[in-house]
């Protein structure tokens, strides 16, 4: 288990204690950890060094406004491109405010198969742009730290939403630029609300612990969940272990799809 508290003033109190109580509820276990990224900074300094020591890493003193007021900035999904105004500016010109980090990218497309979306391509220098890799306030970011953390915890498989997904490549370049071979990356679709939206904490009955309090049993939740991502035929109830059983040779295709939580259960 991996907690991605970089941002420690962003850290809510009592989360973690939270989180693990719902997944052993659940029966999802974990054979490592918890291990905090908060306590693994010496190792992203030693990355970034790495990185500088190849020339690829320069200070930007830009702020977020500057960059989105640029006409050549075009936007991919959320974030804005980076435009390159520091690029090539002298590293130690007087700063506007404390500079972040950024990792000059190559014209180059990162191309991977995802095991459950398939064929995914990314330009880096524009999609992506040179991403920042340290905040001006020190915070590592987590383009970064995911990166590092998978490498050194020789992770093989790396599972989470299909919002990440164009993540995966600047996080394929950035393992090979650190002279590591990346895992296999698996976006599954995410669980949306009734209405489409991402589930929020203000969402009904979203969380595990209150549909705990309702009586919903653990079986069933994993059985619906299953049944939504593809993992299974049936919604049938079911155990974390039994489905983990089923999967060995992962004979049900995932969906690609978004996945609406029921608003019955």
């Amino acid at each position: 288990m991996r907690i991605e508290d970089l941002d420690t003033a962003r850290v809510v109190s009592g989360a973690q204690a939270r989180l693990e109580q719902d997944l052993g509820w659940l029966g999802l276990d974990w054979d490592e950890g918890p291990v905090k990224q908060s306590e693994r900074t010496e190792l992203y300094e030693k990355a970034v060094a790495v990185l500088a020591g190849r020339g690829l890493v320069y200070p930007c003193d830009c702020s977020r406004a500057e960059i989105a007021r640029s006409a050549s900035a075009p936007h991919a999904g959320e974030e804005s491109v980076y435009p390159g105004f520091c690029r090539d500016r002298d590293p130690w010109r007087p700063m506007k405010r404390p500079p972040a980090l950024r990792v000059r990218v190559p014209d180059e497309v990162v191309a991977y198969e995802d095991a459950v979306m398939g064929p995914v391509t990314q330009s880096l220098a524009k999609d992506v742009g040179d991403f920042v890799l340290q905040r001006g306030d020190g915070v590592f970011a987590y383009q970064l730290a995911v990166v590092v953390d998978d490498l050194a915890m020789n992770v093989t498989d790396v599972v989470r939403g299909a919002d990440l997904a164009l993540s995966a490549p600047r996080q394929i370049w950035l393992a090979r630029a650190l002279d590591r071979e990346p895992p296999r990356y698996w976006h599954v679709p995410l669980v949306v609300a009734p209405d489409g939206a991402r589930l929020e904490k203000r969402t009904p009955r979203s969380t595990i612990r209150e549909l705990q309090k309702t009586g919903v049993s653990k079986e069933r939740i994993v059985g619906k969940l299953a049944h939504g991502l593809g993992l299974a035929s049936t919604d049938a109830p079911t155990t974390a272990p039994a489905l983990a059983a089923l999967q060995v040779d992962l004979k049900i295709p995932w969906r690609r799809e978004p996945w609406t939580i029921p608003t019955q259960w």
